[in-house]
């Protein structure tokens, strides 16, 4: 992407009204409808889809980049961002000729925001496992689902939505992927979204039903799981990585900007031994993210077997690493600045902001159910070889 419309122009301009915005969608837990909106005017609704269709044709590589932009601006619209990604590029990559050709081109010209809905109550937050059954009537799909979080869902204008498979004799690992348009779906919305951080991201619980064609399911029924592996496993990994990097590469600029400022000079002992070894710390834990992110995306463009133990491995530890690291840098820079600038709201560090949403991090597909899932895939590494 080159020319007056090349990627860093589209995310400048994005990135310009997160931020203008930003402070009142948290405050209010409200989703940044201004910055959608920003997203679709500039095209980069559209990053992942092909030219062909229309889009911008972007790599893994520049959704890395964009999520890390938005990310130092608003983690809530970075999130918001990378996960439409992971779900455009499902549709890219599986979903049937009929149905790339129906939504792709509306895609890249910013009319379809996609939603995931993967949440279950009662599969634990376990993304290849399904209870909500598809029923198949007369050639098409009726579905009735409740997704505990739904990030953006009262905004979106289609979802891509996991249910078990038609049929009697289908199990709970035999899991579909759907794609339902808002106008084929019945909206719920239940409870209030009133979290510690992430607020923008307006994750409601959702109430889904609705009928489709069959045509709609994205893959083969049930299954799921070669799309888990394919598309939705490594975007989430790396888009989520680089906008929890983002955030705290965000707050540790703000900080150094505020050290070296003639005020920080002097309100803060800048040869403090205590004051350089957090800064260090924090930088320390950041450069290890960006290496590991780096090294992930060599992997994911090689075009090698993803299911071999070391890359899943790798996956996964990207994902636990940066989602631990980037929150303790911005906890480290909190401890360094004391309570003025690290802790209150109307600090221009804005670390309390970012020190809440990265909380989030470590909970956005269980850090603790990846270490089980890496336990596991370890053992089948006797010689311990490395992606």
């Amino acid at each position: 992407m080159s020319g007056p419309l090349a990627l860093a122009d589209r995310l400048a301009e994005v990135a310009e009204v997160a931020e203008r915005y930003a402070a009142d969608t948290d405050r209010a837990a409200a989703f940044p409808v201004d910055t959608l909106a920003a997203l679709r005017r500039t095209g980069l609704l559209g990053l992942l889809v092909p030219a062909a269709h229309g889009g911008l044709g972007g790599s893994v590589r520049e959704l890395v980049t964009a999520a890390q932009t938005l990310g130092r601006s608003d983690m809530s619209v970075g999130m918001i961002f990378a996960m439409h990604c992971q779900q455009s590029a499902a549709l890219v990559h599986h979903g049937g000729a009929r149905l790339r050709k129906e939504l792709l081109p509306r895609v890249a010209a910013g009319e379809l925001y996609l939603a995931s809905v993967t949440t279950e109550t009662g599969t634990g937050g376990h993304l290849l496992s399904a209870r909500s059954p598809l029923v198949e009537t007369d050639g098409a799909l009726e579905f009735d689902r409740f997704a505990p979080i739904v990030t953006g869902g009262t905004h979106a204008d289609g979802f891509l939505i996991t249910m078990r498979g038609p049929g009697q004799d289908a199990t709970a690992d035999e899991v579909s992927l759907v794609y339902a348009h808002r106008d084929q779906v019945e909206i719920t919305p239940s409870g209030d979204w009133q979290p510690m951080g992430m607020r923008a991201s307006h994750s409601v619980a959702l109430r889904l039903t609705g009928r489709v064609p069959a045509h709609q399911v994205v893959g083969e029924q049930g299954r799921f799981h070669r799309i888990a592996a394919e598309v939705f496993g490594p975007l989430a990994h790396t888009g989520w990585s680089a906008v929890w990097l983002g955030t705290a590469a965000g707050a540790l600029s703000r900080v150094l900007r505020l050290l070296r400022s003639p005020a920080g000079r002097e309100r803060f002992d800048l040869s403090s031994e205590l004051l350089l070894t957090r800064l260090s710390r924090a930088r320390q834990r950041l450069d290890t993210v960006h290496a590991l992110l780096q090294q992930t995306l060599r992997t994911l463009e090689s075009g090698q077997d993803l299911s071999v133990p070391a890359r899943q491995l790798q996956l996964n530890a990207l994902k636990i690493t940066a989602a631990e690291e980037c929150h303790a840098a911005v906890d480290d820079l909190v401890t360094a600045l004391g309570l003025r600038h690290g802790y209150l709201q109307d600090s221009p560090t804005r670390l309390e902001r970012a020190l809440r949403d990265l909380r989030s991090a470590a909970l956005n597909y269980s850090n603790d159910r990846l270490h089980l899932a890496d336990g596991r895939l370890a053992l089948r590494d006797q010689g311990v070889g490395f992606a």
